[in-house]
């Protein structure tokens, strides 16, 4: 684990918390290079009327702007929960570095746990993996905003 691993990652559940109380789907994104946060947002699907603003695409849109690249090498997104197979396509055509999350995502999660997508021999970029990283309060963030929907 990266020393900025669980600072990242606390900012990306503030995030998730804060799209969960605008009553998004509690799931929170930063993306950092060299150490420097560059971009943080929370899902906003519901705030944009647009089913591709889940908290890592906005967060790669961001970062491709202020750092005026759509490739986003040497940069790594952090991410409360695993992420969705469009998420993965989008972190494949940024050229991340890296990946860290939190939660494991059993039913849609397309980085390891539905689908292994960043492992496809067939893609051209390899993105470096690290699961886990305060899986429990990321899952628990998300696990309290569907608890309280029901």
């Amino acid at each position: 684990m990266d020393d900025n691993d669980a600072r990242f990652m606390r900012i990306a559940i503030d995030e998730a918390r804060a799209a969960a109380l605008a009553g998004e789907v509690a799931v929170g994104a930063v993306f950092a290079l060299g150490g420097t946060e560059i971009a943080r947002s929370g899902n906003r699907t519901l705030a944009d009327n647009d089913p591709t603003a889940h908290a890592e695409v906005i967060v790669l849109r961001r970062a491709a702007a202020i750092t005026g690249n759509h490739r986003l090498t040497g940069g790594t997104l952090y991410v409360t929960i695993e992420p969705c197979a469009m998420c993965a396509g989008a972190i494949i055509q940024a050229r991340l570095a890296r990946l860290v999350y939190g939660a494991d995502d059993p039913k849609g999660g397309a980085v390891r746990s539905c689908f292994r997508l960043l492992d496809s021999p067939q893609l051209n970029h390899r993105v470096e993996m690290t699961p886990g990283i305060l899986d429990e309060e990321c899952a628990s963030v998300l696990q309290s905003f569907f608890a309280a929907r029901r």
